[in-house]
């Protein structure tokens, strides 16, 4: 194949002569996104129940209340998985469905609904992958993430899936993305709790990884037989321009959505802040001395999500996040900036992938030997997907997201590339089906499956077929 001829990455039979044996390939969903149901079964209230009740939180004024329905469609779903070919399928599990209240013993219709589930998946030869917190708290739980106690809690919830789904579930993500529960729901306020509490909102961050580890340690107590994981985004920092102070909070934006997330976990301490900035960071400099220990517990894999880079410069400048509007965005003396050189996706994000090799560079200069094999646990994007006359539904864009990216994270880790030392074990695709898109609620798709919200059909997209035709052909 031509070097210049990037369009083979599209191409489902040369894409797929690309993947590496045993390259394993995956969709994913998230409870709260998919499931609906949220008054049966026993469920519990979470804190994005009260957050989508607050009038002006979810963009299209939307909730999750019936979502895609996935509590009485799980079959269906499980039967497009298939259909589609797919080796794993990341979903997660909701703690106010098993435990309500975050306390207590198991909930026996929630444990039986994920029984169900997990009987279908395996029943159709899909390698379950179970996420055991996926940003939904249980209400009752005061203070949520600020609060230390919840870690103790996370613990015993992970004990009790432990021991009802232990025997069944070939991976483990302890907690998805405790940067953003900690940046957009208690430094930012634009998702659930709503705090606004800037760097306050660091012992939010230690908690859930304390309560990571802790959940490790269950695990393993129980003797699951499983590989355990965590999941962290990763966004690769980049200065506005040569000016000292754009790279003084470019690091600084660095340390604060990367490496407190990565490093505790990773090599067991925190990063050294920069100079500039060492006060910010000190509620992680007052921790219990055991809590590190905890935290780094070794682990079988880390699970990277990658979406987008992030350019930083010095000084306020409005109040725009990348995932929502944050008037306390205003009070930082540092901000965002576009990428004008890329596409954007529906939400704006850049389209780059050439920084996901960067992302896997950084994860193996950083930590070397004490990265485990890595897994993509989400890569995908929301585009404006209408359906034509006929029902079908032309997504050109997001198959050449995923080639793109596909291609980009195997060249990265390949021999004699950027990250060739870091052991990629496989990509798993954001997301099966166009869900509730957390603050933006239904005004974001990123399904390979289009959800008509009226009526619950299910349509697959273009790249549903795309991307079954690259499995058929592995």
């Amino acid at each position: 194949m031509s070097a210049r001829d990037s369009q083979w990455r599209h191409r489902p039979e040369e894409l797929a002569a690309f993947l590496p044996e045993g390259f394993s390939v995956g969709a994913a969903t998230a409870a709260f996104q998919i499931e609906g149901a949220v008054r049966e079964g026993g469920r519990g209230a979470s804190v994005w129940d009260e957050f989508t009740a607050q009038p002006g939180r979810i963009l299209d004024g939307s909730d999750a209340s019936v979502a895609t329905d996935h509590y009485h469609r799980y079959r269906e779903d499980v039967r497009l998985l298939r259909e589609l070919g797919v080796d794993t399928y990341r979903f997660s599990i909701s703690w106010p469905r098993v435990q309500p209240g975050g306390r207590g013993g198991t909930n026996r219709e929630g444990v039986a609904f994920y029984d169900r589930l997990l009987d279908e998946l395996l029943a159709a030869g899909i390698r379950p992958m179970a996420t055991l917190y996926h940003w939904d708290t249980p209400a009752e739980l005061t203070g949520g993430w600020l609060n230390r106690d919840t870690a103790y809690r996370f613990a015993e919830y992970v004990y009790l899936c432990a021991e009802a789904f232990g025997d069944r579930i070939d991976s483990w993500v302890t907690i998805n993305e405790p940067a953003t529960v900690t940046l957009n729901g208690y430094a930012l306020g634009v998702h659930a709790p709503g705090a606004t509490l800037l760097f306050d909102a660091l012992p939010s961050a230690h908690h859930q990884l304390l309560g990571h580890g802790l959940a490790v340690q269950a695990l393993r107590d129980v003797g699951v037989a499983g590989r355990i994981g965590i999941t962290n985004v990763h966004s690769p920092v980049e200065p506005a321009s040569d000016n000292e102070q754009d790279a003084a909070f470019a690091a600084l934006f660095d340390t604060v959505h990367n490496r407190i997330f990565a490093d505790p976990v990773l090599l067991g301490h925190y990063p050294e802040p920069p100079e500039p900035f060492v006060d910010l960071f000190a509620a992680l400099a007052e921790i219990e001395p055991d809590d590190l220990r905890t935290i780094s517990a070794p682990l079988d894999f880390y699970g990277l999500n990658y979406y987008f880079p992030s350019r930083v410069a010095a000084g306020s400048g409005g109040v725009n996040s990348p995932d929502g509007e944050s008037a306390a965005m205003s009070a930082l003396p540092f901000h965002l900036v576009g990428w004008p050189e890329f596409a954007t996706t529906g939400f704006g994000w850049p389209v780059a992938p050439d920084y996901l090799g960067v992302a896997l560079r950084e994860l193996g200069e950083r930590y070397g030997d004490a990265l485990p094999p890595v897994i993509i646990t989400e890569g995908g994007a929301s585009y404006p997907d209408a359906a034509a006359a006929d029902g079908s539904i032309t997504d050109r864009a997001r198959i050449e997201y995923l080639g793109d990216h596909l291609v980009a994270a195997l060249e990265a880790t390949a021999p004699g590339g950027v990250a060739s030392g870091v052991d990629l074990r496989g990509y798993t695709v954001w997301s099966l089906l166009d869900n509730f898109e957390w603050a933006a609620g239904y005004s974001q798709r990123f399904g390979l499956v289009h959800l008509d919200l009226r009526t619950q059909t299910r349509t697959p997209k273009m790249s549903y077929r795309w991307l079954q035709s690259v499995l058929s052909a592995r």
